[in-house]
């Protein structure tokens, strides 16, 4: 396979070099090239692991059943969106306060990641903490939360439980 752009292209090999015929039923020439987008490539895995949780739901559904109501979590998703209304001036004033602090919790190894939303709204942060309310008291004491300038969303996050059920498969 050879790499060009965004996309990967298999060229099929003449017929010779693959099916030993005294005449062959096709060569090179007659099979086009076959691209596939990443996009295609990351529907198909979703698909193949949708598939997975799904059959191992009807082959072992107790298994299925006890791995979906206790799922560890493991950290907590937090996506920080700026309040409509909110001025970029309102959050710069807080913002040297609220980047000394955020770095202060990546330093104690509570934020495990952040990242910057592509829309410029926010950021997207995991902490490592235990659930939903310890992320929660976490982002409050933060100086844009104290001014009430920002959104949160909580997400509690875990191993990814299709993995749990494989290894638990005979």
């Amino acid at each position: 396979m050879k790499r060009g752009g965004t996309a990967f292209t298999h060229t099929i090999p003449p017929a010779k070099t693959w099916i030993h015929m005294e005449k062959p039923l096709m060569t090179a020439a007659a099979v086009p090239a076959v691209t596939v987008p990443p996009r295609a490539i990351r529907n198909i895995a979703l698909a193949l692991t949708l598939t997975l949780v799904v059959a191992t739901s009807i082959a072992n559904p107790s298994l299925a059943q006890g791995q979906a109501s206790s799922p560890a979590t493991t950290g907590v998703m937090v996506i920080v969106t700026v309040k409509a209304g909110v001025t970029p001036e309102q959050v710069m004033a807080t913002m040297h306060a609220e980047i000394q602090q955020t770095v202060q919790l990546y330093l104690n190894g509570k934020i495990r990641e952040w990242y910057s939303r592509s829309d410029g709204r926010g950021v997207v942060l995991l902490l490592d903490t235990k659930d939903v309310a310890e992320a929660h008291a976490i982002m409050d004491g933060l100086p844009l939360g104290k001014q009430n300038i920002v959104d949160h969303e909580f997400i509690a996050v875990g191993p990814l439980m299709p993995l749990r059920m494989l290894m638990a498969m005979p």
